[in-house]
């Protein structure tokens, strides 16, 4: 469900006091965060951030595509390892392209 227009989009004031400190320094450094649920605002274009995923930090750098999206979809919390059915062998297939009978190897 969406957040009402009224209300605005929801930063975190914590890191939305963090982010204008960086931008007012002109440092560039890595700001650590487990505010996942923070949007993302124009202020944040040109920062590293390391979203916290649950088990560790995800750097991300913001850019001006990002803006309007929460910083939780830059960071998975988990890893997609492949499909375990892949390992399915053809058995109507023969063993494999062989020479014509006539001809020898």
């Amino acid at each position: 469900m969406a957040r009402s227009i009224k209300k605005g989009p929801f930063i975190d004031s914590k890191l939305e006091k963090k982010i204008l400190a960086i931008a007012g320094s002109g440092k560039k450094s890595t700001l650590k965060t487990w505010a996942r649920r923070s949007t993302i605002s124009p202020d944040f274009v040109g920062v590293t951030i390391a979203v916290h995923n649950g088990n560790k930090f995800i750097p991300v750098y913001i850019t001006e595509n990002m803006v309007g999206h929460k910083l939780g979809e830059f960071a998975p919390t988990r890893t997609f390892r492949g499909h375990s059915g892949n390992n399915k062998i053809d058995k109507t297939a023969g063993p494999g392209p062989s020479a014509p009978a006539g001809e020898k190897k």
